[in-house]
């Protein structure tokens, strides 16, 4: 992939309202459907941080494009298409924005987050050194940080647009969406996750956890937002797998690593990145195109 300009918004390069503007997609309405744009911006403790990372954005898209293709046979998805030609009538400088768009069908999001981790590690670790448990699952004594766990676990959130998600129990879930619902949800997110663990599996890399969203159209359930992305995935080499430590990543773990050196105190605009730091996250972005083996310009 050539690294194109850095984008951090495409509001001067769509001829359609703005819905929703989030920390790093933008959302407009095309009428049908929504046009998704997916920007080079890149946060931290709830802050944008200075200056974006390149080719940030085209990495997302192609890879939540690819694991919409991957999986469609499992379940549907909101993606109509990803091609910046068929969109002459609403972008200008098509050039800016290739690689980057995804037209999708208008859901209904449920709002919960489908969590699945295969490994304790993260806040999944946290709550287990807590109470030995992770969102009301009773685990064994003994787990190791990074551990593979005998069997996944679906460790749902609840979210919120103010503020943090919620993690929350199976049973509260139950009480938000339903029995059946929470049931169909849970079976299809561990059904995503073994199949996308087998996949990264046979290509050197382990796929540790993930997120997902769903929603309904027309009565239907479906998959929406990203999937599989280094944003909603925890991805690691295989070769950097160990236990006890903290994994680098393939994500923005050079951005998080910074910033845990730095004094910032996290409630204020912090100081723009180093540009050591914005090289080595963009080429870390980037890693997980050619680890996936998926097809790029």
């Amino acid at each position: 992939m050539n690294s194109s300009p850095t984008l951090l918004t495409a509001v001067d390069l769509i001829d359609a309202p703005l819905v929703y503007k989030g920390k790093v997609r933008e959302l407009y309405d095309l009428g049908e459907h929504y046009l998704i744009v997916v920007t080079d911006r890149i946060s931290a403790f709830d802050y944008i941080l200075e200056p974006g990372i390149p080719d940030k954005g085209k990495v997302l898209n192609l890879v939540s494009k690819f694991w919409f293709d991957q999986t469609e046979h499992m379940i549907p998805n909101h993606m109509v298409h990803a091609d910046v030609n068929l969109l002459a009538d609403v972008i200008k400088k098509p050039e800016l924005l290739k690689d980057r768009v995804m037209v999708s069908r208008k859901a209904e999001r449920i709002d919960i987050e489908c969590i699945v981790r295969g490994y304790i590690t993260g806040g999944g670790w946290r709550q287990y050194q807590n109470n030995g448990e992770i969102n009301g699952i009773k685990l064994p004594a003994g787990i190791r940080k990074n551990q593979k766990l005998d069997v996944p676990i679906f460790t749902p959130s609840l979210k919120n647009d103010v503020g943090h998600d919620e993690d929350i129990p199976v049973p509260k879930m139950q009480e938000v969406v339903g029995k059946s619902l929470t049931t169909e949800l849970m079976v299809k997110s561990l059904e995503l996750y073994q199949f996308a663990h087998e996949y990264c599996e046979n290509r050197g890399i382990i796929l540790a956890d993930c997120k997902f969203e769903f929603g309904f159209v027309d009565g239907e359930l479906i998959l929406i937002d990203e999937i599989f992305t280094p944003d909603s995935s925890r991805y690691w080499a295989e070769e950097k797998y160990a236990l006890d430590i903290n994994i680098d990543s393939m994500d923005k773990e050079p951005v998080r690593t910074f910033l845990s050196h730095t004094t910032w105190d996290k409630n204020s605009q912090p100081d723009p990145l180093p540009l050591e730091v914005v090289e080595e996250t963009s080429t870390r972005y980037k890693e997980i195109l050619n680890k996936l083996d998926i097809n790029r310009s």
